[in-house]
């Protein structure tokens, strides 16, 4: 990842007609995505012109200048490390980035194909690697010796429908799926532990391990470093809070510094109704372009935030947010491009966390 997670590269000579397709593909996939486009050519450019007011203040030194108008923003800085770290952060509201050029560098690459086919001399000599499909203007036989997917260049629908695939499969295999139980909270108005009642045959913690497990490639949980101990017992590693005292995005970000790369399903201890049903609609429902998809409920109209699945770019996000003294997780998920779900079954998300909401007996497995 240079960019953003999901980012595929547009590279040919020019002629080939990479605009005018990635145009295309933009008009077709906007539908669905926030699509980010990064136009990298070898010539200058010209945002300020000279004598503008931008252009005069740059001229006396200024690093880095924002233009800003009632409909738009552009920011004008040299590279370096903050232009690498403004381009991720801007890139990051998206849900991918198409690149025009940077033929180069190791982005997966849609490589547009010229009329003359001079550019696959860059295939087959290993100049131009991690191709992951030719475009061709022509027959697709006319490229049948590249072991690599073909494409037509005329074919819109058919370039965006790869582009898709291409970056929910890649999201698969480089994002594994973990599970985490959130324990770290005192219980304080419970007056005991929560995750270790027993609604079921079992106490919260080994219950929601068991409904996780199927879903995810482990499960983990999320705690206190005093509480560890007592967890451990039950053979679920755990987690303890590196973020002290900001409530359940403490847990979340303390799992997410563990294990950058996987999406988190978490889950708070104290839901007893969650069942099979509703965390496979989460998992099998979970879009990994998004930052997060959480079910939002039916009769309050509020995003639930503690039984949700984060994807690894929420971790910038949510470490931002906690810097600026915001540490709410719904605020969060108010605020940011999610994939919103409507629970099948309601109840599953009701929660107990005092004594008064306690059932007055075991629930059924």
């Amino acid at each position: 990842m240079l960019f953003h997670p999901f980012e595929i590269a547009f590279c040919g000579y020019s002629g080939s007609g990479k605009t005018t397709l990635i145009a295309g593909v933009v008009r077709h996939l906007s539908a669905k995505f926030s699509i980010a486009y990064y136009k990298h050519g070898c010539h200058h450019f010209a945002l300020d012109r000279e004598g503008k007011d931008s252009w005069i203040v740059r001229q006396a030194g200024a690093a880095a200048v924002m233009i800003s108008d009632p409909e738009t923003k552009a920011v004008i800085t040299g590279h370096g490390l903050s232009s690498r770290l403004l381009e991720h952060l801007v890139f990051s509201d998206h849900d991918m980035l198409l690149v025009e050029g940077l033929k180069d560098l190791p982005l997966p690459k849609l490589l547009v194909v010229d009329a003359e086919h001079r550019i696959l001399d860059l295939v087959s000599n290993g100049t131009i690697t991690n191709v992951a499909a030719l475009v061709v203007p022509d027959e697709p036989e006319s490229c049948a010796a590249f072991d690599i997917p073909i494409l037509h260049r005329d074919g819109i629908s058919e370039v965006a429908a790869f582009i898709e695939a291409f970056l929910l499969t890649n999201s698969l295999k480089n994002y594994p799926l973990h599970g985490l139980i959130l324990a770290g909270g005192r219980s304080s108005r419970m007056g005991r532990d929560k995750a270790l009642i027993e609604y079921h045959s079992e106490n919260q913690l080994l219950h929601t391990a068991a409904l996780l497990r199927p879903q995810c490639q482990e499960v983990f949980v999320s705690c206190r470093e005093e509480q560890a101990k007592t967890y451990r017992h039950f053979g679920i590693p755990v987690i303890s809070d590196s973020y002290l005292g900001i409530g359940p995005i403490g847990g979340l970000l303390s799992a997410q510094q563990a294990k950058p790369d996987a999406a988190w399903v978490v889950a708070a201890c104290d839901l007893p109704f969650l069942d099979e049903a509703i965390v496979r609609q989460l998992c099998s429902e979970r879009n990994p372009l998004r930052f997060a998809t959480a079910f939002r409920h039916s009769q309050s109209g509020r995003i639930e935030p503690l039984f949700a699945c984060y994807e690894p770019k929420s971790r910038s996000r949510l470490i931002l947010r906690h810097l600026e003294g915001d540490n709410s997780l719904s605020a969060f998920l108010d605020e940011s491009r999610i994939e919103e779900l409507i629970p099948r079954d309601a109840w599953a998300l009701q929660n107990i966390n005092d004594p008064a909401s306690q059932p007055g007996t075991r629930l059924s497995s």
